[in-house]
Formats: C-alpha cells, sequence, structure tokens
C-alpha cells in the first residue's frame, strides 16, 4: 500500500499551486483566507462523516483533548505563518523553508520514540537513513551560492513548517482514538470556528471562480491529511514522510508548467535522490 503516500504526495503539490493563484488575490487577506479554507475543508467532509465516523471513548479522556487542543493550536499558528509567507513570496523561494517540514517530523518522531512507546515512531534504520538522506538533498538543493535570504517571509515558512510538524507528530499520540477522516474532521471544524470568531471574516467578497478554487482546494487537503493520518497508523511516520517528500518534486513540475517558475539542475539532482530513498526503503 506504500502507493498511497504518492497520491497525498500529488495533492500537496496540487493544493500548494492551487492556494498559492488565491492568496495572490489582492482582495485576499490570510486572515479571510484561512476562515474560508477551513470552510471548504469541512465543507467537503460533510458528505463522508457519517460513514467513516469513528471515536473511541478513550478520545474523551481528559490528557487525549489536552492533545488535541495542542493539535489545533499548533495547527492555526502553523497555517497563519505559511498565509503569511505565501501571500508575498514566491512558492520556489519558500521551497527551501517548506522542505524543512518533513525533516522536522524525522527528528521529533525520533526524538519521541525515546520517551514514548517506540511503536508509535519507529526506529528502523533502513527507513530512517534514507528519509534523513532525501530530506538533507532537499535542502540542499536549495542553498544558493552565497547564502539563504532569510527575510521575514523565508522566516515564517520556516516557522511555519517546524509547526506543522510538531503538530503532526503529537496527533499520532491520539490517532489510533478516531478514524483519519473523523479526527481531520474535528481538528478543521474547531480551527474554522476558532477563525471565524476571531476574524470574523466577511463572505461577500467570494465569487463564483473563487468558490470553485475553495471547494477544490478543500478536497484536496482532505485527501493530502487523511493519506497522511492513513500513513501513520498503518505505515509508520518516517515512512510515510519519506514518501510525502515526493510532494516536492511535483510542485517543482507543477510550479514550473502553471507558474511559469524555472527549476534548477539542484532540483532535478534532489529529485533523483529523494526518488532513489523511496525505491530503497520500499524494497528494503
Amino acid at each position: 500500500m506504500f502507493y498511497i503516500p504518492i497520491l497525498g504526495a500529488l495533492a500537496l503539490a496540487a493544493g500548494t499551486i492551487i492556494q498559492k493563484k488565491i492568496l495572490n488575490l489582492k482582495k485576499i487577506d490570510i486572515k479571510f483566507y484561512q476562515t474560508a479554507e477551513f470552510s471548504a475543508i469541512v465543507l467537503a467532509m460533510l458528505p463522508f462523516i457519517y460513514f467513516f465516523w469513528k471515536m473511541d471513548s478513550q478520545a474523551l479522556e481528559f490528557k487525549n483533548i489536552f492533545i488535541f487542543g495542542l493539535v489545533i493550536i499548533f495547527s492555526i499558528v502553523a497555517n497563519l505563518f505559511l498565509f503569511y509567507s505565501m501571500k508575498w513570496e514566491k512558492v520556489t523561494n519558500l521551497e527551501p523553508a517548506k522542505i524543512l517540514e518533513p525533516l522536522f517530523v524525522i527528528i521529533l518522531a525520533i526524538f519521541f520514540s525515546f520517551f514514548i512507546d517506540s511503536k508509535l515512531y519507529e526506529r528502523n534504520l533502513k527507513v530512517i537513513i534514507p528519509a534523513l538522506i532525501a530530506g538533507l538533498a532537499l535542502i540542499f538543493s536549495h542553498i544558493k551560492k552565497h547564502h539563504l535570504k532569510f527575510n521575514r517571509y523565508f522566516i515564517a515558512a520556516i516557522l511555519a513548517s517546524f509547526f506543522f510538524a510538531l503538530e503532526l507528530i503529537i496527533s499520532r499520540l491520539i490517532l489510533d482514538f478516531y478514524s483519519p477522516i473523523t479526527f481531520y474532521f474535528i481538528r478543521c471544524s474547531s480551527i474554522f470556528l476558532i477563525s471565524l470568531i476571531l476574524f470574523k471574516s466577511n463572505f461577500k467578497i467570494l465569487d463564483k471562480k473563487l468558490i470553485k478554487h475553495l471547494i477544490i482546494i478543500g478536497v484536496i487537503w482532505t485527501v493530502y491529511r487523511i493519506v497522511i493520518y492513513w500513513g501513520y497508523t498503518n505505515l509508520g511516520v518516517i515512512f510515510t514522510t519519506l514518501v510525502i517528500m515526493l510532494g516536492p518534486i511535483f510542485i517543482y513540475i507543477f510550479a514550473w508548467k502553471f507558474l511559469k517558475e524555472k527549476i534548477n539542475w539542484k532540483n532535478i539532482v534532489a529529485s533523483i535522490i529523494i526518488i532513489a530513498c523511496v525505491v530503497y526503503a520500499i524494497l528494503a
């Protein structure tokens, strides 16, 4: 079933490109976008939640509710940092910061595995080593000849990557008590309601084209996260993260095709290394 995370990688790439196209609109600010996007995600899940709802009684224990609360807080912070960076910077310029997320996930998973049940965060070197190599290949492929420009948008993207990684890692602690769609539905519904109350967004600015794009991105992010959660519980955190690293490869291709952004030779070399690492982990 290793091919399922590949679907997640494709969803990540497609979602990133559509997200950027919407955020490029002058009338869209990041606070409104967060409210609108999460409303679209919740709507995308509504037809399925009745059929796939699952929540064990352990989910209602205080410690697990507290963990879920942290997931929601970290998610809100991560998304705001991400939308801020994407609003004002090119996708390809942000990739060096965004691709830190899988590396953060791997490092945090290894760290957590020494203090929490190691079954939740696998320590298989045949997966960890290629995952680390793939992550480092992504990072070094984005280093310029002189230095990286650590402007405020780049730093915001790094912070977004860290908080997304932290959110995903602590999510693994309670994922077994939910179906993937139930977990994501509760997460996104909570973020939507909090954003709606805090930002008081005016949905009157939405037109038919924008609504269509939001619905599409709602479906895409639903597929992406459900794949992630399924992969974490069935294939392991680090293996799923490794396969999801194929996402930046698709982002390069989509950004070149739809945003007219160039792909350099380092991106191509990194892509080859990542594919080799994924194949090795699958066959090992």
